[in-house]
């Protein structure tokens, strides 16, 4: 394990899909002490022991636990549901001291609200990591308070880098990184499907449209990672004049593919920002 999480306790506050990609992540590094890994919930008990069992962590339940083992943790991962953040920053707030660092993966949740609930300057990391954090191949956006000072930063850069690859970008950047990256997974899974289905519509059995269509978008995307060459200049390699693939690009161009793309990025990023509006509003009420 990198130096700067060496020793360091960690508080999950929120034990779901994300915080187990991330433990995941972090119990596979080597010199990695479970012990030093906390997870909590408000409830959930049940989910607690799974997590506990697979990778041989602390939990607890309940506000009495994530107090007792706030004053103990070095970084905090704030991984609730963001209908729950605003509760959670009150209860947080009276807990926390500037040696603590916070990450935040609740998308929308901004650092300057986390910094008004919490009533102090805490350094604060937010990011947008994706699902595929929990077999390593993760990739996440990360950005900072204005007094999260380099360790901190290493810190949180180290923590997710344990679970893929890794930029730091300006907060206002952190809502499209949500679209692309965040949300990028469904885009591909949607289109794994119905690439599989047109397998299965022309002949191919189950087994085999998916066996084809996996190594497929695996083989191109280590492509573009191996070469280093740009998607476009990949595509144009593949595409012989009035051949296949080319008649094929043709029927993506009269759906207006690219366009579709870009549109649902978009709209992500932007779902991004409603979801920041609310959880702002809602946290007016406390």
């Amino acid at each position: 394990m990198n130096q700067t999480l060496a020793g360091k306790t960690i508080l999950f506050i929120g034990a779901g899909a994300m915080a187990e990609a991330i433990i995941r992540g972090l119990v596979s590094l080597p010199g990695s002490n479970p012990e030093r890994i906390i997870a909590t919930n408000s409830s959930n008990r049940d989910r607690l022991t799974i997590l506990c069992q697979k990778y041989g962590i602390r939990t607890g339940s309940g506000p009495e636990a994530v107090r007792r083992y706030t004053a103990e943790a070095d970084i905090i991962v704030l991984a609730m549901k963001p209908k729950d953040a605003g509760a959670a920053l009150e209860d947080l707030a009276p807990l926390v001291h500037p040696g603590q660092l916070v990450i935040s993966v609740i998308a929308g949740l901004s650092i300057d609200t986390m910094e008004n609930r919490l009533g102090r300057l805490i350094p604060i990391a937010r990011c947008m990591p994706n699902t595929s954090c929990t077999i390593g191949m993760g990739a996440t956006g990360l950005c900072f308070s204005a007094n999260a000072s380099g360790v901190y930063q290493e810190m949180a850069i180290n923590l997710f880098s344990a679970t893929g690859e890794t930029i730091v970008v300006e907060e206002p950047l952190i809502d499209i990184v949500t679209g692309v990256s965040g949300s990028g997974p469904a885009y591909i899974y949607t289109f794994m499907e119905a690439l599989m289905e047109a397998g299965i519509q022309g002949g191919l059995n189950q087994e085999q449209a998916r066996k084809l269509t996996v190594q497929t978008v695996l083989g191109a995307a280590s492509m573009v990672k191996a070469t280093g060459e740009e998607p476009a200049s990949l595509r144009q390699k593949v595409t012989s004049p009035n051949g296949t693939t080319q008649a094929a690009l043709e029927v993506l161009d009269q759906y207006h593919f690219q366009e579709a793309i870009r549109s649902a990025v978009r709209r992500a990023s932007d779902r991004a920002g409603e979801i920041g509006r609310t959880i702002s509003e809602e946290m007016m009420k406390y």
